[in-house]
């Protein structure tokens, strides 16, 4: 390689060096921001698949409700209270990756830990799933709440309903799905019995 050709491609190499260091310092950044998304997806699922369920499977893939809210003879509330145990990162001397995760919460937001979640409950079958509290990660919305309904998600019972998975199914992470309809119990084919029935009952056993 001549000197004129090492001299005209230490530009480049400069780039590739700068693009390679940014890369690596945004890696665990992007990763926390990965799990941010994951946990959005399945919280806003759990929106979806829960509707229906009755209150006995309910607590047992939720757990015992912190409190109970009893509306009426038909309607009470489960909240459920969770906080999310987020551990620290201590900065090393070539990437401080605290420094980075504080200045991304800071920019972007997501430093959420505390998620209440309210199931509505009419006639023994979930109508409601809400979310409240601080409970935003860096990348979408609720995935702090998916310590709660995770368990559902993961290992579904009778009583959910199926929710098509993949990147163009019904759900986001960046805001929570419509709330769908109660599916109806199904019909019963039993005949009901009339005074034509009874008497042609009795004629066929004359």
């Amino acid at each position: 390689m001549t000197v004129e050709n090492h001299r005209s491609n230490r530009p480049f190499h400069s780039l590739l060096s700068r693009v390679g260091g940014v890369c690596i310092v945004l890696l665990p950044v992007s990763g926390l921001a990965g799990c941010g998304y994951t946990d959005s997806r399945t919280a806003h699922r759990a929106q979806l698949a829960m509707i229906g369920m009755n209150s006995t499977d309910v607590q047992s893939c939720v757990g015992i409700p912190d409190k109970i809210k009893k509306i009426d003879d038909h309607v009470q509330i489960f909240e459920y209270s969770r906080t999310l145990n987020i551990p620290s990162t201590n900065d090393s001397t070539f990437v401080p990756l605290q420094t980075l995760v504080n200045l991304t919460e800071t920019t972007v937001g997501g430093a959420g830990k505390t998620c209440i979640a309210d199931i509505r409950i009419e006639d023994d079958k979930v109508v409601d799933l809400h979310y409240s509290g601080d409970d935003d990660e860096i990348i979408g919305s609720d995935g702090v709440c998916s310590i709660v309904t995770r368990g559902c998600v993961r290992k579904p019972v009778e009583s959910m309903r199926k929710v098509k998975r993949g990147p163009l199914g019904p759900i986001s992470a960046f805001h929570p799905p419509r709330t769908p309809a109660v599916p109806e119990e199904p019909a019963s084919t039993a005949m009901p019995v009339t005074t034509a029935t009874v008497k042609t009952v009795s004629a066929e056993g004359k």
